[in-house]
């Protein structure tokens, strides 16, 4: 059943309503009653985000007036996702930051930062969606340096070059788009470009402009380290920006899917820098013994993988991953007192040591079988093996704690295993058959070869360190992983030459060590 098209109206009217009310809230925040009104815009937000997603599963995709507002899974799916967001990080922000004096100011820009996300969800115009991600970066960088700290405003500082950098990408892009399409609607993008035999040499140019814009925007080595170094923010602040802005970059990647997937070149780069950044910081995240900076470390990695699947084509996959690793994110910050908590208990208790080799040998053993079976129960796909050898070497962990703990525990872990991946393929068939028009992979086959054998050399790294923490390969390899491959000292000497940051008189006299980890003062 569809929608008549006055209601089809309405609902647009409700998607824009989201923004809207987010952003006049901010304008009349009063510090008596900042988180009441905080909570109870987010809450209005919420609502309005479900009647949007209940009317656009009615509504026709194209519509005669569309007000500006695409409807579709993605917008339905992310706007939840951002308003519910929103709404825990408010409820939370209101104990956390009790008694403040600068609530009010808090309030204002976080409201402000939901409303510019917002917007960027429901554009249909690139114009749009670039003008809301900057302003998304303006007011999230309030929230950023809202504790007057020397890290603080360091980090802030390299966060807003490297966001400048990428918008000067992005709009480079966007001009080329125009210059080509002479359109920046996001569907007359996509019907320009299916009619095209072969995309014109401007816009790739433009696809690789892009990617480099998302990847400067989702932290991608060597320009993370802004990332790991926002720990002085307030905590909520925090899961803000892990949880919900720095996956804005594979959404742009997922709204302009009709123009990548044409883009052989943009996609090679992005499976390149995707794969790279996973690999390396999976590794330096063991290394971490901060649970927030670990996080930031494992946020890196979460963002490489989510554009290495928009890189092979599986735009589907990415905009699931997008919401998986917000939930995550979220409540591991919202979480981390308690985390810090459950391992102390676990240092007390003591480590249960080193796997031998030979357990290892056999759960990866278990886990390749496993991947058998799923590949023989479904198709010989390329895509299919590679992802079913990346989700079975994910399981080993959970396998090898069952197996060490005893016969009840490996028989849980097993079944636990086949209900993970029996969620995982559920929710890929059921996201294809919700996406049809992106949920095509276009990566050729040595693309799915490189994501799949970079997995496999990960995990038999990780396995050689915990089998062997003190070898020779561990000896080596710690003092790279411990300074992050001194990736962002670089980059940091280099941003404090071309443009210092003006830090505050009080601050000022505790300079930066250069060449020590910004993170270990964090």
């Amino acid at each position: 059943m569809e929608l008549p098209p006055d209601w089809q109206l309405a609902v647009r009217a409700l998607a824009l309503a989201v923004p809207a009310v987010f952003l006049l809230a901010s304008l009349f925040v009063t510090r008596a009653r900042a988180f009441r009104r905080a909570n109870l815009v987010t809450g209005a937000a919420v609502g309005l985000a479900a009647l949007v997603a209940t009317g656009s599963a009615f509504s026709a995709s194209a519509s005669d007036v569309t007000l500006g507002v695409r409807l579709d899974l993605a917008t339905s799916v992310m706007l939840m996702l951002v308003t519910t967001i929103g709404l825990i990080i408010a409820r939370y922000s209101r104990n956390y930051l009790r008694g403040e004096p600068g609530a009010g100011r808090y309030v204002c820009w976080l409201l402000a930062t939901l409303g510019s996300v917002s917007l960027l969800v429901i554009a249909d115009n690139l114009l749009v969606i670039a003008i809301a991600w900057f302003a998304t970066s303006i007011t999230l960088h309030q929230l950023l340096t809202f504790y007057d700290r020397t890290a603080a405003l360091v980090a802030a500082h390299k966060k807003f070059l490297v966001s400048r950098l990428a918008d000067v990408c992005l709009w480079s892009g966007i001009g080329l788009v125009y210059f080509t399409v002479g359109s920046l609607d996001l569907d007359a993008i996509g019907v320009w470009v299916a009619a095209q035999d072969a995309l014109p040499p401007l816009l790739q140019a433009a696809a690789v402009l892009f990617v480099v814009a998302a990847c400067l925007k989702s932290a991608q080595l060597p320009f993370h380290g802004w990332l790991t170094q926002v720990m002085e923010a307030p905590t909520p602040v925090s899961a803000l920006l892990h949880a919900g802005v720095v996956n804005i970059g594979g959404f742009l990647m997922i709204r302009l899917a009709p123009l990548m997937m044409h883009a052989s070149i943009a996609q090679t780069l992005l499976i390149a820098i995707g794969l790279t950044t996973t690999v390396l910081a999976a590794l330096v995240m063991t290394t971490r013994v901060s649970i927030k900076v670990a996080l930031a470390w494992s946020t890196c990695a979460q963002m490489g993988f989510m554009l290495v699947q928009c890189g092979l084509g599986a735009w589907h996959l990415a905009l699931l991953h997008i919401v998986a690793h917000s939930l995550y994110k979220a409540h591991a910050f919202l979480r981390s007192g308690s985390t810090v908590e459950a391992w102390r208990v676990q240092d007390i208790t003591g480590p249960s040591g080193p796997a031998a080799p030979a357990r290892l040998a056999m759960v990866g053993a278990v886990a390749v079988g496993a991947v058998a079976l799923v590949t023989l129960a479904g198709t010989f796909d390329v895509s299919t093996v590679a992802l079913s050898l990346i989700v079975g070497l994910s399981l080993v962990p959970m396998l090898r704690r069952g197996l060490e703990a005893g016969v009840r525990p490996v028989a849980r872990a097993a079944l636990q295993s086949a209900g993970i991946v029996a969620l995982y393929f559920g929710w890929h068939a059921l996201a294809s058959h919700l996406m049809p028009e992106i949920a095509t992979a276009t990566a050729p086959l040595v693309g799915w070869i490189l994501v799949a054998l970079g997995f496999v050399g990960l995990f038999a790294i990780q396995s050689v360190l915990r089998a062997d923490p003190n070898g020779a390969l561990a000896r080596r390899l710690h003092p790279w992983l411990f300074n992050g491959f001194h990736l962002d000292e670089r980059f940091t000497r280099l941003t404090f030459r071309i443009w210092p940051p003006r830090l505050q008189p009080r601050t000022a006299r505790a300079p930066i060590g250069v060449g020590e980890p910004l993170e270990a003062q964090a």
